[in-house]
């Protein structure tokens, strides 16, 4: 009997250490997971909303019209965008059959930190250059999201994804700010500071500065997240090749949606909403131009955003445990339609710093449920799938909603019509989303992953 309870208390206390041995690493990867929104936001601030655009258009784009300086960076970002889109499905597919999601994130953040770090050697003149690289290193950016994305369910629990997803935001917003305030800081005075004849080597350090930021803090997920182990589905062999695997299953996918209906319900509800969301973000600062506003509050407004965007993305994953994450996304399109109005009336600086204060309140907040709730009506077994075509729609929601703000700009006279005609796309996408039963997608996603053979 004196046996038996010592050898009853040795294998309790083993279990005990095996499960906070466990809890210990799956703290550590939710933490280090997060980190890569930290790691890649340094390149959506620095890159593609501040610093590349303006030195695009005054050095690389040097000596042609200034219509054409335009129109090439609009191109530079659609190809950009469109490259990703058609990749991004394909390579989704094939990272789930692989059972190599971190592999894939690995190779596309490699080709992001290259492709930005060569843009310090464009000089003036060199937009084709400039081009080239900018497209590598959006296509590193953009591809890598969908692996780190594609890894959020398998590293959050179904009860904490919200949370881990909002934190993410709010980690990733805090990171690019702070290097972008850097960055401004070096380009705006150490020139003067320094005596540094060169004007534009500070913006080319600028590029370096992002992809070393970008490469250090990459670490932390590829070292501590544990690649999801791979699943074969029914009909498909483990040595296959993998491009004919990533058709067959996109193909048998297409054939099944109306078994997905819920989630691409959402999905389509999401590329609405959001390309007010995106719109709002893109155009905020030619519209502050357009009304004749200085650089200071233009430039002082997007940083605010990246720091205030900091706490509220945590607090909307505080906010989808106490009200849920649809109603949460609700009240973050109910805010969103507010700024548009809001914009509509918009006549003095402050009125842009204020609007700009309550976009910081919810883009964090929109995006990181909406992120996490797709992955809450997924197969786990097809993450990199699915949030491939979460990204898709994002991109395209990158050229649609500009373009009906640019049309009702050019037509209806100017940007407080286009600002207003955002609306249009937050009613509809809320519409869309009072049809989306979460709990239904919940439980066509688990009893399709339970239909997933053992593992391979």
């Amino acid at each position: 009997m004196y046996n038996n309870s010592i050898h009853s208390v040795d294998t309790l206390s083993y279990y005990r250490q095996e499960y906070m041995a466990e809890e210990v690493q799956h703290k550590r990867a939710i933490r280090s997971w997060m980190m890569y929104d930290w790691a890649n936001s340094s390149f959506s601030t620095t890159i593609s909303a501040a610093v590349l655009p303006v030195y695009f258009a005054n050095v690389a784009a040097m000596g042609l019209a200034e219509n054409l300086r335009t129109s090439y960076w609009a191109y530079t970002t659609t190809i950009a965008l469109l490259i990703v889109a058609i990749l991004g499905p394909i390579l989704g597919t094939m990272a789930d059959y692989q059972g190599s999601k971190k592999r894939f994130l690995a190779i596309f953040m490699a080709l992001g930190v290259l492709g930005t770090a060569l843009l310090f050697f464009v000089g003036e003149g060199d937009y084709l250059m400039a081009s080239a690289f900018y497209i590598l290193a959006s296509l590193g950016f953009s591809g890598s999201l969908v692996f780190y994305d594609s890894l959020l369910p398998h590293v959050a629990r179904p009860d904490e994804i919200d949370r881990v997803s909002s934190r993410g935001y709010g980690l990733g917003y805090l990171g690019g700010g702070l290097l972008l305030a850097v960055n401004l800081f070096m380009i705006m005075f150490l020139p003067d500071l320094l005596g540094i004849e060169d004007g534009t080597l500070m913006s080319r350090i600028s590029f370096v500065t992002v992809a070393v930021w970008w490469a250090v803090f990459s670490i932390p997920v590829l070292r501590n997240v544990r690649e999801p182990e791979r699943r074969i589905l029914a009909g498909e062999t483990v040595h296959e090749n993998p491009f004919a695997a990533s058709f067959k299953r996109l193909g048998r996918t297409f054939a099944n949606l109306r078994r997905y209906r819920q989630l691409m319900i959402f999905i389509l509800a999401f590329w609405l909403y959001n390309n007010g969301i995106g719109t709002i973000i893109y155009m905020a600062s030619i519209y502050g131009k357009e009304l004749q506003f200085s650089d200071v509050t233009v430039i002082g407004t997007l940083l605010m955003v990246q720091f205030v965007a900091f706490p509220f993305a945590f607090l909307f994953g505080w906010l989808a445990k106490k009200l849920g994450t649809k109603n949460s996304i609700f009240l973050a399109l109910a805010i969103y339609t507010g700024i548009a109005i809001g914009g509509f009336f918009m006549q003095e600086e402050l009125h842009f710093w204020i609007l700009g204060f309550f976009v910081a309140t919810v883009q964090g907040g929109s995006q990181a449920l909406s992120r996490s709730l797709i992955g809450r009506m997924m197969p786990k077994s097809q993450s990199a799938e699915f949030y491939s075509f979460f990204g898709v729609s994002e991109k395209i929601a990158g050229v649609l909603g500009p373009l009906v703000f640019g049309l009702a700009s050019q037509f209806l006279g100017g940007g407080r019509l286009g600002i207003i005609s955002l609306i249009i796309f937050f009613i509809i996408g809320a519409a869309l989303l009072t049809r989306v039963n979460v709990e239904e997608g919940e439980r066509v996603a688990l009893a399709e992953e339970a239909a997933v053979p053992a593992s391979a």
